[in-house]
């Protein structure tokens, strides 16, 4: 099916929201939107009943999907059931993220992720392991390293497909940050210790965002407002959030995106259960949790983010739709995926008015 008209929706494009109207996608990418009655003879009529209609949703931070975790796993077989698993919940573009564990895992990692194609795959998120063993969260604090050039080109040397890293500001020196920005990666601050001037500085030299606001990072205190302080007030810094009620409370997130605007984006952090190597992740009600108690993962789909924000939040639909497509596709300077504009690839969901996904299109193909 080359040519398709998604008829009878509410389309959000990013920047508009659209009735009456069709969205025709041809050989893979949008191709644009016309009235519901002009949809051209050649294309091939979907009705959507009334649902909402956006962009698939992308997803910077996630650990694996259904019973795959990637750090235990490490298979191009696993890489490809968290894909079309993914997929058909509806985030078509992720970045498969990999927490703190030792060198020799995080270059296997990357060995067996150089040889994955999937459309959906952005490429690895390292959430380590140059972080603050002070603000360690579920991280082993023993796998925590001191950043230096060395170590750096250790594990990175000839990469191409790790294209983020969190790191804690603080535990970086300039030149070592400099050294690391060589590498082209998306930084994050995170994982972090760091006091204002110290969270500040290193958005000044250029780390563009922040990761899961609140969570295992100094907070924002009267006296010493810290890293959150320094992500509210810097003009550029940009944070990920998890909107699953657990890692956040609801109110945090209303303050925060008071305090932010289209610097906040949303994460799941999704885990999958694991009960081997060193991560050890326990389903409780809602969230994932290591056996001593500590918070270890999200639960959610990115689409129970956004029903999150809308129904707990208060963040209307098209604005918690951009949270999670927009925003990130900005974060990343892409501008084929996270809208709806025409030559975009024609990744779309529809979900009723309940949030649940009714269709799945991905590069141009119906996938539910």
């Amino acid at each position: 099916m080359n040519k398709l008209a998604l008829i009878g929706g509410k389309i959000y494009t990013g920047d508009a929201i659209l009735e009456q109207k069709a969205l025709l996608i041809s050989e893979g990418k949008i191709d644009g939107i016309v009235n519901d009655q002009e949809v051209p003879a050649d294309y091939v009529s979907y009705p959507i009943n009334g649902a909402n209609i956006c962009a698939g949703l992308i997803d910077l931070q996630l650990y694996g999907d259904g019973s795959d975790l990637y750090s235990a796993e490490r298979s191009v077989a696993s890489l490809e059931r968290i894909a079309e698993g993914l997929v058909r919940k509806g985030t078509t573009s992720f970045m498969l993220t990999l927490a703190t564990n030792t060198i020799p895992v995080f270059k296997d990692a990357i060995r067996v992720a150089e040889d994955f194609r999937h459309n959906a795959f952005l490429g690895l998120h390292l959430e380590g392991p140059f972080l603050n063993p002070k603000k360690r969260g579920a991280h082993p604090a023993e796998l925590i390293i001191k950043p230096t050039k060395e170590r750096i080109e250790d594990l990175l040397a000839g990469n191409q497909v790790v294209k983020m890293m969190t790191i804690a500001p603080e535990c970086i020196a300039d030149d070592v940050l400099k050294y690391l920005q060589g590498y082209g990666l998306l930084l994050s601050a995170g994982h972090s210790d760091a006091t204002f001037e110290e969270g500040t500085h290193g958005y000044d030299l250029g780390i563009p965002t922040s990761t899961h606001l609140f969570n295992a990072m100094s907070p924002l205190h009267h006296r010493e407002v810290g890293l959150v302080g320094a992500i509210f007030n810097h003009p550029t810094a940009q944070a990920s959030i998890i909107v699953d009620g657990h890692h956040v409370s609801f109110e945090a997130v209303k303050i925060a995106k008071r305090q932010m605007g289209d610097r906040l984006f949303m994460i799941t952090d999704a885990v999958a259960a694991c009960d081997k190597d060193i991560y050890q992740h326990i389903l409780n009600d809602g969230y994932y949790s290591l056996p001593d108690g500590t918070i270890s993962g999200a639960a959610i789909s990115l689409l129970e983010g956004i029903k999150n924000a809308v129904q707990k939040v208060g963040i209307p639909l098209d604005e918690a739709i951009r949270m999670a497509t927009v925003y990130p596709a900005n974060l990343l300077k892409r501008a084929d995926i996270g809208n709806l504009n025409h030559g975009s690839t024609a990744n779309v969901i529809a979900f009723n008015d309940d949030f649940q996904l009714e269709q799945v299109i991905f590069n141009g193909e119906l996938k539910r």
